[in-house]
């Protein structure tokens, strides 16, 4: 049955190939019929003869042109000329050439039947009566001319003959005229399918065999020009006689150029180092042997290029050697390639520095001796300060262009005094044999921290950044590569702590100061699982009605050895350790659990950590706490950081977009001192701005451009339809600062400290929720706390005094006794750092004094952790 349906198919296709051999259906893809239509041009430009042959014919047998009282005769000459002009003008047009060719054969046949129609009539039925008739043999006549012009293609014959029968069907010929006309067109008709086989076998032959051409000719163009590899052939004297468009481009040279030339001229000659590649091939072509994949290195190129060649020798019928015939590849960038995984495994890819592996393995053999005894060398570890921000801002390219640059200068810095190296990221190394001087050391490390603090150009952008530099000698700090990095890694770390910018040695109470974070971060696990943490509650007041509309949860700790432990010391060890998390679901919690509990209305707001936003399971927490301690949504307000937009991408919008589904408030926290784009704020759906206390303390002093910040920021959220809370403000005339450029919410000392959940119960029961004042009633400048010793020079005397406090324009000092006021002095902070000051008050040991001009307390040096905020 399989055997019988195969059999139905292909009797089912030859006879539609049949058809468009004769020109009458689409031709396929077995099947060109572009020679169908070829001949129609042809027959066009003749058939003007045929014409000529009517007319002619037409005068001979002296049938008028034209009779006044036959209009029939009439209308057939018109016809006759008509078809016969369309038929010698069609063909040649532009518009009848871009048919498809069986389109055009179907257009054909009906004008060439036409054309032998039209004369028959012409000549009319009187001379037609008889056997041979004088008419009949004039039409036979112009039909073999016309046959003759349509050649093979004698289809169109038939049609015209068709014309004939039709004229001597309407004349009302006799049987014999008709009975030749049939058998006319019986013999052509049977000629042309016969002719139309053997086209169609001939042209799907040909199709056949031009396609396989074609495809052989386009793999192999396609082959070259991928540039993947190229084609040669040589004579039998081993001169070029073909060769690829590929390769001549890569030579730069004509192919006229290189045809006639030895194929070895374009190889360099081989030594043992490059594979000996061309005297290979050179014995080969001698000895007309095969080869394969021989690597040669090209000549008459720029620049280095390498080749894999293969080829054959070509002999005739006869045995006869003709030459060689081959191919070839191109193995350069292969070779690069290794040449670039060799480059990467001893080479930072960015930087062009000594990456972590070479400097390892550097440092090892550093520290590794004769007879086991260490040698002495010194190992730098450098942190770049600021960078992340440039990064995160500017984008990674910007901040590849950067580390590209900074090596650059650190690398002109050491010169050839060490290896400095890439650690990774904004990491950097340098070693150095042996152990320099201090002098030198100290000159060296300055310059590094001068040169990089130098301003950059990263696009058209100028970029400020600073280095920090941790210092370990060997063997005094380690005598293992380990040993060394881990305690220069210290080191840096305490330069970071001191104010970065700077370098540090390492001492082994920086290790003790490690073990002591280590030890925290324990105690920490401890407290959440013992549950020793607690919350506080900070006031939120409305400025208008000074009515509480909610209170800030603050974490708190208090260890039981070590006292108040500042959340700016343990957060960041929660951060890095991975206790965010659960904290942070313990604080939401927690805070719920006491908010439901106040007055209806008022909120509590709680503090996310960027690694809690980043957690999916964040809106699944909010959902549970609020359900377990019944709080209303709306009476919880999360505050999110800027630095959550640092990677801003769907995931933030879809948590922005789940957590606002729950039905929480959102305030954007710290304003303006994070992250600098404003794009997020048209996005982003925060119900409220909470302005950094970094704008508002101070914000009342004269000159203090604070207050033109706040109020820009205030006419920010009043666009977007959203709150504003002040957040630090300690002093009245700061409150009343804020009230005036239209704060909508207050929070800081000045409306009290945070209190515990069973305190903020009680003042709502005394106090209907109406905040009441505590602040001072004017700003002062920021003072810091420090306990240091210092000389005070008065009338050539030298007194010992100690700073208890200070700011910027004045100190609180101990140790002078009942000193007048307006006495004026000189104090000695510290070396090379005298500042003149006036006594303001004085009572028993203690007494004030105001500096003759402000004083930057940055740029005090105490020693290390003495100074504290």
């Amino acid at each position: 049955m399989t055997s019988l349906r195969t059999n139905l198919a292909e009797l089912q296709s030859r006879r539609t190939d049949l058809v468009a051999a004769l020109g009458l259906a689409e031709s396929g893809a077995s099947v060109d019929a572009s020679w169908i239509s070829s001949t129609f041009v042809h027959i066009a430009r003749l058939w003007p003869l045929v014409l000529l042959g009517k007319l002619c014919i037409t005068a001979l047998l002296h049938v008028p042109f034209y009779e006044a009282d036959n209009i029939g005769h009439a209308v057939a000459l018109s016809a006759m000329l008509l078809v016969d002009g369309v038929a010698i003008v069609a063909p040649r047009g532009a518009r009848f050439q871009r048919l498809r060719p069986h389109h055009q054969k179907w257009l054909m046949l009906p004008m060439v039947l036409l054309s032998g129609l039209s004369f028959s009539l012409m000549l009319g039925p009187s001379l037609i009566a008889g056997a041979l008739s004088r008419n009949l043999a004039a039409e036979m006549a112009v039909a073999l001319m016309a046959v003759s012009i349509f050649g093979d293609r004698r289809l169109l014959g038939v049609s015209y003959f068709c014309g004939l029968l039709i004229a001597s069907v309407l004349h009302r010929g006799d049987f014999a005229q008709i009975g030749l006309l049939i058998s006319c067109i019986a013999v052509m008709l049977i000629a042309a399918l016969r002719q139309a086989n053997a086209d169609m076998n001939r042209a799907i032959a040909f199709h056949q065999r031009d396609l396989r051409a074609q495809r052989s000719d386009r793999l192999l163009h396609e082959y070259e020009q991928s540039g993947r590899g190229w084609f040669w052939e040589t004579d039998r004297h081993g001169c070029i006689a073909y060769i690829s468009d590929t390769l001549v481009r890569t030579l730069d040279l004509s192919n006229e150029a290189l045809i006639g030339r030895p194929i070895t001229e374009i190889i360099r000659p081989g030594d043992r180092q490059d594979g000996d590649g061309e005297r290979t091939l050179g014995f080969h072509l001698s000895a007309r042997t095969g080869f394969a994949e021989i690597p040669v290195r090209a000549a008459m190129v720029k620049d280095e290029r390498w080749w894999s060649i293969s080829g054959q020798p070509v002999f005739n019928e006869f045995g006869q050697f003709q030459g060689f015939r081959g191919s070839g590849t191109d193995l350069t960038e292969m070779r690069r390639s290794q040449a670039e995984v060799t480059r990467l495994a001893q080479y930072d890819s960015l930087t062009g520095l000594a990456n972590r592996v070479q400097m390892m393995r550097s440092l090892e053999q550093a520290v590794a001796g004769k007879k086991g005894q260490p040698r002495d060398c010194t190992l730098m570890m450098l942190d770049l300060d600021r960078f992340k921000i440039v990064n995160d801002t500017l984008g990674h390219p910007a901040g590849d262009a950067l580390l590209r640059q900074v090596s650059e200068r650190i690398q002109r810095v050491v010169g050839d005094k060490g290896l400095v190296g890439r650690q990774g990221g904004d990491e950097f190394k340098i070693l150095l044999p042996g152990r320099p001087d201090k002098i030198t050391l100290d000159h060296l490390v300055r310059a590094i921290i001068t040169d990089v603090s130098q301003p950059y150009m990263v696009g058209s952008t100028a970029v400020v950044i600073g280095v920090s530099i941790g210092i370990s000698f060997c063997p005094q700090d380690g005598v293992t590569a380990e040993e060394l990095i881990r305690n220069a890694d210290l080191a840096l770390y305490a330069a970071k702590g001191d104010g970065r910018g700077v370098y540090r040695f390492y001492s082994s109470e920086m290790h003790a100061d490690a073990e002591d974070r280590r030890q925290l971060e324990e105690d920490l696990r401890k407290a959440l699982v013992e549950n020793s943490l607690h919350l506080v509650y900070q006031p939120v007041v409305c400025s208008k009605t000074e009515q509480i509309t909610g209170y800030e949860a603050l974490l708190r700790w208090q260890h039981p050895a070590r006292g108040a432990i500042s959340p700016t010391l343990f957060v960041p060890i929660a951060e890095e350790s991975g206790l965010i998390g659960p904290i942070g679901e313990w604080v939401l919690r927690t805070a719920c659990r006491e908010a439901v509990q106040w007055t209806d209305g008022v909120r509590v707001a709680v503090n996310v950590s960027p690694i809690q936003f980043a957690n999916p399971g964040l809106p699944s927490v909010v959902m549970n706490a609020l359900a377990a301690s019944g709080l209303a949504p709306q009476r919880l307000e999360l505050e999110i950081t800027e630095s959550v937009f640092l990677n801003d991408d769907d995931g933030t919008d879809s948590m922005f977009s789940r957590l606002k589904g729950l039905g929480v408030r959102l305030a954007l926290d710290d304003f303006g001192t994070g992250y600098s784009s404003l794009g997020y704020l048209k996005k982003a759906p925060f119900d409220k701005i909470k302005i950094d206390q970094s704008f508002v303390r101070g914000a009342a002093i004269k000159g203090s451009p604070n207050s033109a910040i706040i109020k820009a920021i205030v006419s920010l959220a009043e666009a977007l339809g959203m709150d504003t809370t002040a957040e630090g403000a300690e002093t009245q005339d700061e409150l009343a600062l804020i009230r005036n450029l239209g704060c909508s919410h207050i929070q800081g000392y000045v409306y009290g400290r945070p209190l515990p959940a069973a305190d903020v119960l009680v003042q709502q029961h005394r106090h209907g929720g109406t905040a009441t004042l505590q602040g001072f009633q004017s700003s002062r400048p920021e003072r810091k706390t420090m306990l240091r010793t210092v000389a005070v020079h008065h009338d050539g005397h030298v007194y010992t005094g100690r700073i208890r406090n200070i700011s910027a324009t004045g100190a609180q000092l101990e140790g002078l006794w009942d000193v007048p006021e307006g006495t004026l002095f000189a104090i000695e902070l510290g070396d090379n750092q005298t500042v003149n000051a006036i006594a303001r008050w004085s009572k028993d040991d203690r007494l004030g004094v105001e500096f003759t001009q402000a004083i930057n307390l940055e740029s005090l040096r105490a020693a290390p952790r003495s100074l504290a905020s």
